[in-house]
């Protein structure tokens, strides 16, 4: 029996003493019932007498406490991006706060709480699907207990307001530790269809064909919610072994998908050696899945109003115990992990080179390395593996790609030397293929391949550099899997279809332009190759752009910025805590005020940010002219951390 599904519809209903949600679709379910305003949760048969209805939504993204009331957030409007496997995906348009309290308190720390989660809200791409779990790949679906209900399902990473889902989880399983329950240590199913797993980051779905023979072309990045926030202000990795700006993409082409109102495609051979049979037209699917994420070391670049930030890393070996935990978990996932660096060998990344290098050789055993060289770079690629498999590290295979050398002087097609290097990796870690069942009324999947290894991402941002290969390496993988099929013939590749390869490279770009906007506040750069296979004046111009607007967001607008991820996702608690300095509240002198700063993050404020701030205002006192109307004070963000006892506290959920 499949799991209870998200309702698709559900009636808002409002009183002085609660909000009361029920399904109109299901008038058998129990209805879900909010206190009015201590937040406590209960399941009632039927519908709720005294309330009046106040509009449909489309579901509830979550429950989130700011400092003086609690807010449930429902999305008010969602968009139909297209059918993957014939479920409908939606994007979240819009989202609406419904208070607590019935007479909100007006506070100016709750007022920048509430406009940094709507601000973030705003902005935001986030996906979701009543019947499909869109969190995890298509090969981890297969793996799944679809008996279960989505949320139980979702993939944790990517389940990206888990956190504010969590007083309805902890009422699910009856476990009440952040919201008070009537029934606490009995578990409430009727629960499930009122959780609705959101992800972060980019789809799009194309009806499309290649040859002339249809397909579902999808592409889906997803955003880890760990260590998650913005360029200058998250980098590298954390003590649970998560890093910044990780993401999971996953190309997927799906054939003979009905839903899409195409025909579909018999290919010439048996289903003996897995392609279509000629008597049937089976759904088949088609992924394959890459990551990016930060070098996994200690390591941060400190914003100075420098156009280039002055880099800091701690010893390699204090970030031991973290990079086992995250290469642990990659390796459980994914299997055999490519570790694709793109960093510069010179100037400041090379310190970030070094390092990433230096922890594969603590990790692997027995290190063998090897290194080449031409007219472009001294060292074009840099190699470092175990000597043989004796342990799980050992599934680690780091290549260093001078990616800017090689290919400087608009010579993109050099990045191809980093592809005949991966190739045979690429080859033996495959990709997953599956078709649906026969006769299964859950959607279970026969699966006929799987994905071994994946390709791991990086350059200092794991944005442009990162895009252009992340692109060659689906290139690869599509033509490969076209070509298994017999949709193209051996030695042909899906560019040869003009109408289909504008497509794939504007998906792509897109893409980048996506999880660039999320980490750096801007467009990715190069995205003009991306889109046209070469670069273009305009697109020097439009990077041109795009660098100078990184400067001016990462500088005095990402603060802010942050700050609302961490809010949003739990990685700070606003303090209940009335009375003392306000949080926001900017104490520093006047004269400081009006002189252009970096405008960092006002809750977890980074050590480095505060030891660099306390730099400056110790040379601008000793200045001879200045310094007499500077007074000596701390920042009034360490102050209203100590005013404020429990402000400031992390929650791992």
């Amino acid at each position: 029996m499949a799991g209870m599904l998200p309702f698709k519809d559900i009636n808002v209903h409002a009183s002085a003493s609660h909000y009361a949600f029920t399904s109109p679709s299901t008038p058998s379910a129990p209805t879900l019932v909010v206190e009015r305003p201590s937040g406590d949760l209960r399941l009632n048969d039927g519908p709720l007498l005294g309330s009046k209805r106040v509009s449909s939504i489309a579901g509830i993204l979550g429950i989130i406490k700011l400092k003086l009331d609690k807010y449930i957030i429902v999305i008010t409007k969602a968009q139909p991006m297209g059918r993957l496997k014939g479920h409908m995906v939606y994007k979240v348009v819009a989202t609406e706060f419904l208070p607590l309290r019935e007479r909100p308190l007006h506070d100016p720390d709750e007022d920048i709480y509430y406009s940094l989660v709507k601000a973030l809200l705003k902005t935001g791409p986030m996906y979701f699907s009543y019947s499909l779990d869109i969190t995890n790949s298509f090969q981890r679906q297969a793996q799944s207990n679809l008996a279960a209900p989505m949320w139980k399902r979702a993939d944790d990473r990517f389940f990206w307001n888990r956190f504010i889902q969590s007083d309805l989880i902890d009422f699910r399983i009856g476990a009440g530790t952040s919201a008070g329950f009537r029934h606490q240590g009995r578990e409430q199913p009727g629960v499930d269809a009122f959780i609705l797993p959101v992800m972060f980051g980019m789809m799009r779905i194309a009806n499309t064909r290649i040859k002339s023979t249809p397909i579902t072309f999808t592409l889906i990045t997803r955003r880890s919610r760990f260590r998650a926030g913005t360029r200058y202000f998250s980098r590298g990795i954390d003590e649970q072994g998560q890093v910044s700006n990780f993401n999971e993409t996953e190309q997927i082409v799906i054939l003979n998908d009905n839903s899409d109102g195409l025909g579909g495609f018999a290919g010439g051979g048996g289903m003996q050696n897995g392609k279509i049979g000629s008597d049937g037209q089976e759904l088949q699917i088609m992924s394959y899945v890459q990551t990016r994420g930060s070098v996994p070391v200690y390591w941060a670049e400190v914003n100075t109003l420098h156009y280039v930030p002055k880099l800091q890393i701690r010893a390699v070996e204090s970030a031991l115990d973290a990079a086992r935990k995250h290469f642990e978990e990659q390796i459980r996932l994914y299997g055999d992990i490519y570790l694709v660096n793109l960093v510069n060998q010179k100037g400041r990344e090379d310190g970030v080179k070094k390092a990433y290098e230096q922890m594969v050789r603590l990790l692997v055993s027995q290190p063998t390395e090897s290194s080449q060289s031409d007219e472009y770079s001294p060292e074009k690629l840099h190699v470092v593996k175990p000597r043989e498999r004796r342990q799980e590290f050992d599934r680690l295979h780091y290549v260093y790609f001078d990616f800017h050398n090689e290919t400087k002087g608009l010579k993109w097609h050099r990045a191809l030397i980093l592809l005949d290097q991966l190739k045979q990796g690429l080859i033996q870690g495959g990709y997953f293929r599956a078709v649906d069942m026969p006769g299964d009324t859950q959607g279970q999947l026969e699966v006929r391949y799987q994905q071994t290894a994946v390709v791991r991402t990086n350059c200092m941002d794991c944005l442009d550099r990162t895009n252009v290969v992340q692109t060659m390496l689906a290139r690869f993988a599509l033509t490969r899997q076209l070509t298994d099929v017999g949709i193209i013939p051996l030695g042909e590749s899906q560019d040869d279809d003009e109408a289909f390869q504008h497509l794939f490279r504007n998906v792509w770009a897109d893409n980048a332009d996506v999880v660039s906007k999320s980490y750096s506040g801007t467009g990715a750069l190069k995205t003009d190759f991306t889109r046209t296979g070469k670069r273009t004046r305009a697109g020097a111009l439009q990077d041109l752009n795009n660098s100078i607007t990184r400067y001016l967001r990462n500088n005095f607008a990402d603060g802010p910025r942050q700050d609302g991820f961490d809010v949003f996702l739990g990685a700070y608690l606003p303090s209940t805590y009335i009375g003392g300095a306000l949080l926001f509240a900017d104490r520093r002198p006047v004269l400081i005020q009006a002189v252009p700063y970096v405008n960092w993050p006002k809750l977890n404020t980074p050590r480095w940010a505060v030891d660099g701030y306390q730099e400056t205002m110790g040379s601008i006192r000793q200045d001879a002219i200045v310094g007499q109307f500077i007074t000596r004070h701390q920042r009034g963000v360490s102050n209203a951390k100590v005013s404020a006892l429990e402000e400031g506290k992390k929650r791992i959920q």
